[in-house]
């Protein structure tokens, strides 16, 4: 079996201590993965540190070169791409394919990006004393960007860090998630080829634990960007100290679906967005709260179309839902909807485990106490509620530590928009499920669910110092 080496300096280097990848359906060993040590985070900042400079004087035309180029290589290497995700994460193979053709295009808006970093003037005369001087401003990079990276997208979402910070000509040490970091030795493998100056892009794996201090603390880090769960999300935040941050933490994502609203025209959209990729989504339909003259109807439709996915092995083409990461996480699901069951709350459908493989499950009579609705389930279940007038379900939505994407069913107009200035989210979507997202779209969340946000246009101008110039024009 291969053993998969730390990417440093453009080189892989094969180390001595190393760890088994096993897939989470077939729990088949499919690689052995090195481990890097302290040390070996401190070359791979030291090599990021002397090619910023690099990236710094490249042109940015030549830096969108290098992304789109990076895009097409993907594009040419589709299917063995979606294989990497399906095998190392357990995604279902066509969720596997979209994700791939979604970091394309996170890719192509990144090199688009590139060539649009602007400044702007200044009227310096709009104050006493600034007469006769020229203001203006541009934005430079910063040097070093550490990204810390989650298993559910992992082709796409470190496209998120890597596209802006590429394209605003900085450099970057990437510690993917310990499940997945075949997809994260393949981006390495596909920038090289592209045409990223060595040490551009390092990839160190292992211990997150271990390496992380290195990664956030380091004087020559300029940025930290994390996507994964809040606690460790607020302890890289108190650690960062002046350095940027960018936190893409959890969320329990809510939906508020009105009684105006034609039901058979979107119960197939809220069970794709509970349940695709097992619920390991940050913003996975986790609750659901209907007008109480329209939750029954609701309710059935949305088990009935449930009961359709197929539950299996990733590489099969008709399969929608597939094995958790691990194990352990599918237990963990199924201790919480025991749990609230215990508490009252009744099964529509499922609640069962298989090995790590937790069965799309649909929880009734949920109250906001439980576990399943004020925690971050990342699993395939949701919850259906019954309100009776819209203040009560925007109160229930935003009774939650999170706030990162929430939706509204309506066909009113005035409802839509009281409700998106009354939700307390980064982002609200209406008439669809909040587990809609586009790459160039703003994305990120409030309370506990992150810090700054992403987007390519965004991520670019969080990954840049603006920076201020004055010239008097008259002696």
């Amino acid at each position: 079996m291969d053993t998969i080496g730390i990417f440093i300096n453009g080189q892989s280097e094969v180390k001595e201590r190393t760890y088994d990848l096993f897939a989470p359906y077939s729990g088949e060993c499919i690689a052995k993965i090195s481990m890097a040590d302290h040390a070996d985070v401190e070359r791979a900042i030291a090599g990021a540190q002397e090619a910023a400079a690099v990236m710094k004087q490249m042109p940015s035309y030549k830096r969108a070169d290098i992304l789109f180029k990076a895009a097409e290589i993907l594009r040419s290497r589709k299917e063995e791409m979606a294989h990497i995700i399906a095998s190392e994460a357990g995604k279902p193979i066509r969720t596997a394919r979209a994700e791939i053709d979604r970091t394309i295009v996170t890719y192509q808006f990144a090199g688009e990006e590139a060539k649009r970093i602007y400044g702007e003037t200044i009227p310096m005369d709009a104050a006493p004393g600034g007469e006769n001087r020229l203001g203006f401003t541009w934005r430079e990079p910063l040097g070093v960007v550490s990204a810390i990276t989650p298993f559910n997208f992992p082709f796409n979402l470190v496209a998120h860090k890597l596209g802006p910070a590429f394209a605003a000509g900085n450099t970057v040490v990437l510690k993917p998630a310990g499940q997945t970091p075949l997809s994260a030795y393949a981006i390495a493998e596909v920038f090289r080829e592209a045409g990223l100056p060595d040490g551009a892009l390092q990839v160190v794996t292992g211990s997150g634990r271990e390496l992380s201090d290195a990664l956030i603390t380091d004087e020559r880090v300029k940025k930290v960007t994390f996507t994964g769960s809040a606690p460790v999300g607020k302890t890289i935040k108190q650690k960062a100290g002046l350095r940027k941050v960018t936190l893409e933490l959890g969320s329990n994502a809510g939906l508020i679906i009105e009684p105006d609203v034609p039901l058979d025209s979107i119960v197939a959209r809220c069970v794709e967005g509970a349940f695709a990729f097992a619920g390991q989504v940050c913003i996975s339909l986790q609750r659901i709260y209907v007008h109480e003259s329209i939750y029954s109807a609701f309710s059935e439709l949305f088990i009935e179309r449930a009961k359709q996915l197929k539950v299996g092995d990733p590489l099969e083409e008709a399969t929608d839902i597939s094995a958790m990461i691990s194990q352990g996480e599918a237990e963990r699901i199924e201790a919480w909807v025991e749990e609230a069951i215990s508490q009252g709350a009744r099964v529509g459908l499922g609640g069962k485990r298989e090995g790590s493989v937790f069965m799309p499950t649909v929880l009734l009579d949920v109250t906001g106490e439980m576990a399943v609705s004020c925690q971050e389930t990342f699993a395939p279940v949701v919850s259906i509620v019954a309100y009776k007038e819209l203040d009560e379900a925007i109160a229930k939505v935003n009774d939650s530590v999170y706030g990162l994407n929430v939706g509204i069913y309506t066909q009113n107009i005035m409802n839509a928009l009281n409700a998106a200035r009354k939700l307390e989210s980064g982002g609200v979507i209406i008439n669809d499920i909040p587990t809609f997202r586009l790459d160039h779209m703003p994305y990120g969340g409030v309370k506990d669910s992150g810090y700054g946000r992403e987007g390519v246009k965004y991520a670019v101008q969080e990954m840049t110092e603006l920076k201020f110039v004055t010239i008097k024009t008259t002696f």
